[in-house]
């Protein structure tokens, strides 16, 4: 099967869309946004919803503890700023005032990985998903293109607990039909193969079906995986594509340490051991580029993942 790009649209504005459409169904629904509300898209929300629109400023650890008290009162805050400011600078205040106290925020983070671009590697935050996966009953979703960031920021609001989206800035082709089903924590099957399972995330699912038809060029059925959610992974699809494929390949914009890779492993390592090989970046910080550039230097490109696909069928 092949997909078709539909449009070129960041998956920050899917957030943004998402966002303004559960504001406009649920009247607890509330936004909190560290001084970037045009990058996070949430500007339609503060427009219409002014009153349930908290600008913070730059002081990203008290939003956190903002949005954890604004639960006592019922309401759903969603929590607006970029990835590593969302995850690294306010690691503590995510772990003791949410996640340890489980309070039901969204924390919802743009601008992540490599793709964020010439903002360098203070900002291309590449640890996040390990950072939030660690935490006990947090919710980790990293959505594959604009709609499914829609779909998924529809999802967590009406999901009971604390929740990590994960979104990224540039624009980015869209091919998830906007009416596909989506559900935490169930994986999608988008190509169907028998050679190679590659399970990607985020940003790298369209790489990912880019490299299943060259490996379709070559005779090589690759059956691809969209694994959107990283907690609760879903290891039962993961344990029956792997059982007639015998070999994974793991694909996504973050460091091979903690991230997607690691969960799939640790899946494998209990259930069904298998040859894996990582498409990530390799316990290394970003630099200052083009997304382009960045994921060429680093081997996050197609061609990389026909590589990784060829290795491990060798070993298969």
């Amino acid at each position: 099967m092949t997909y078709p790009v539909l449009d070129q649209k960041d998956t920050r504005s899917g957030f943004g869309a998402g966002l303004l459409e559960v504001g406009r169904s649920n009247p607890d629904v509330v936004a909190l946004c560290a001084d970037l509300t045009g990058s996070l898209k949430m500007d339609a929300f503060e427009k219409e919803f002014p009153e349930r629109f908290f600008q913070v400023g730059i002081a990203e650890a008290n939003m956190m503890g903002i949005a954890a008290g604004l639960t006592i009162g019922g309401k759903i805050p969603f929590t607006g700023t970029f990835a590593n400011f969302s995850t690294g600078r306010v690691y503590d205040q995510v772990r003791q005032s949410i996640a340890y106290a489980g309070k039901n925020v969204k924390i919802c983070a743009s601008h992540a990985g490599l793709t964020l671009g010439e903002d360098g590697a203070t900002h291309q935050i590449l640890e996040d998903i390990g950072l939030m996966r660690m935490l006990p009953g947090m919710t980790v979703i990293v959505p594959a293109d604009h709609n499914q960031t829609r779909q998924a920021t529809l999802a967590i609001a009406a999901h009971q607990g604390p929740c990590y989206l994960r979104f990224g800035r540039p624009k980015w082709p869209v091919f998830i039909p906007a009416d596909s089903p989506f559900e935490i924590g169930k994986a999608q099957v988008l190509v169907e193969g028998s050679d190679v399972t590659m399970i990607a995330c985020g940003h790298l699912v369209w790489h990912t079906l880019q490299a299943a038809e060259q490996l379709a060029k070559e005779g090589v059925t690759a059956e691809v995986i969209n694994m959107h959610t990283i907690k609760p992974l879903d290891a039962e699809a993961i344990l029956r594509s792997v059982s007639r494929t015998g070999c994974v390949v793991t694909c996504e914009e973050h460091n091979r340490h903690g991230g997607l890779g690691d969960a799939v492993a640790q899946v494998l390592t209990a259930s069904r051991p298998a040859p894996q090989e990582f498409v990530a970046v390799n316990d290394s910080f970003g630099e200052s580029g083009t997304p382009d550039q960045l994921l060429k230097k680093y081997g996050l490109m197609p061609a990389d993942i026909v590589a990784a696909a060829h290795r491990a069928i060798a070993r298969a």
